[in-house]
């Protein structure tokens, strides 16, 4: 599926819509990248923005409630959306509406449902959403995904993740917080490493004694990926000592040897691999950033654009149903709910038609997009 470039001279003027700490990262990411400018902030605060704006050096930039009047009165060619979960839709669906690509915060959006509702929308407008999934720009994964290429058939890839970070606010209060907040991002490196989508999930929750967390902050999860192969996350956000990296720490068996990769530096591999020269895709957010100009300028199709992402949320979802009901879940099941879900909540008739056309919701995903 093919999106509208942007064909104009010079930087890529981009509104950061959001001023809380990742909108600030993302500004911060904008003025270091050579190829984008900042032409303003969004945030329904004014004295939120006016401090995001005062902390870069730039107490005179454009700021505004409204993301597309911001773009539409400083010229700029695409918004950056680093609103809250809640928020995802409403702002990417009003920018993509009017004409404006869009690079959101994951997740894609607080819901299954929402995500397909953005799908749709973006498909509609023929605009780029590009999902930032940002720990997918890592070297290390990178190498370790093209060693894989060399060992046959993945049987089992596994992924152990144990920290004890003390954020204190929402985090500390919500229900199930290591899977709705954190665990996206190792589902998301095993659809991307072992080049498959899920299947089904079987999940447990729970939360230790000592936990500081309202909520279950701990989970184990097995998925059935598309050609057999099982993912397993086991991982605890009050876990302290011996703390893996946030990426996690990674054993991926194969028929014909093992790779290990510890989040942070590059893989081993037994039997031991050729160097290989595997591009660097640059560092987390600055790496999805290059990766979006990118995919403007020239109409390369980037990684998490929202047809594939959405596969990533659906993981959390059947994960966390498959914890509160004690049950396998399949990963088409909460596909089919969240299709009848949006057709039945979804106000725009331009997107509804989309929607309705989708006799498969995976087919239409997969279709749509050809880099998971």
């Amino acid at each position: 599926m093919t999106f509208h470039r942007i064909d104009t001279e010079g930087p890529l003027r981009l509104v950061v819509v959001g001023a809380g700490g990742m909108g600030r990262a993302w500004t911060r990411a904008v003025q270091a990248d050579p190829a984008t400018e900042l032409a303003g902030i969004a945030d329904l605060s004014p004295e939120a923005a006016a401090a995001a704006a005062a902390e870069i050096g730039l107490p005179d930039l454009p700021r505004s409630h409204d993301a597309v009047e911001l773009a539409r009165l400083t010229g700029a060619h695409a918004i950056v959306n680093a609103t809250v979960p809640q928020a995802h839709h409403s702002v990417t669906t009003a920018a993509l509406f009017a004409g404006l690509p869009v690079l959101g915060e994951k997740p894609v959006a607080a819901t299954v449902a929402e995500g397909l509702s953005l799908a749709a929308a973006a498909e509609h407008t023929g605009q780029l959403f590009m999902v930032s999934q940002s720990r997918r720009y890592n070297h290390g994964l990178h190498q370790a995904k093209q060693r894989l290429k060399t060992l046959g058939p993945v049987g089992i890839a596994a992924v152990d993740f144990f920290k004890a970070p003390r954020f204190g606010g929402f985090r500390d209060e919500m229900a199930s917080p290591l899977l709705l907040d954190m665990a996206i991002h190792q589902f998301d490196a095993a659809r991307f490493l072992l080049d498959a989508d899920p299947v089904s999930v079987s999940c447990e929750e729970h939360n230790p004694p000592w936990s500081w967390y309202r909520g279950d902050a701990a989970a184990t999860a097995v998925f059935a990926m598309e050609g057999g192969a099982r993912f397993t996350f086991n991982g605890s956000w009050c876990s302290p000592g011996f703390e893996t990296s946030w990426n996690g720490s990674w054993r991926v068996s194969a028929e014909l040897g093992t790779v290990l990769w510890d989040g942070e530096g590059p893989p081993r591999t037994d039997p031991e691999a050729p160097a290989d020269s595997t591009p660097d895709p640059g560092r987390e957010i600055a790496g999805s950033l290059r990766e979006f100009t990118i995919a403007l300028r020239r109409g390369r199709e980037p990684m998490g654009r929202v047809h594939a992402n959405v596969m990533s949320l659906a993981m959390v979802e059947a994960a966390t149903q498959s914890a509160a009901t004690g049950r396998r879940v399949a990963i088409d099941d909460v596909l089919a709910r969240s299709h009848d879900a949006v057709l039945a909540a979804e106000r725009s008739a331009e997107v509804r038609t989309v929607l309705q056309a989708w006799t498969s919701v995976r087919d239409a995903l997969n279709q749509r997009s050809r880099n998971a």
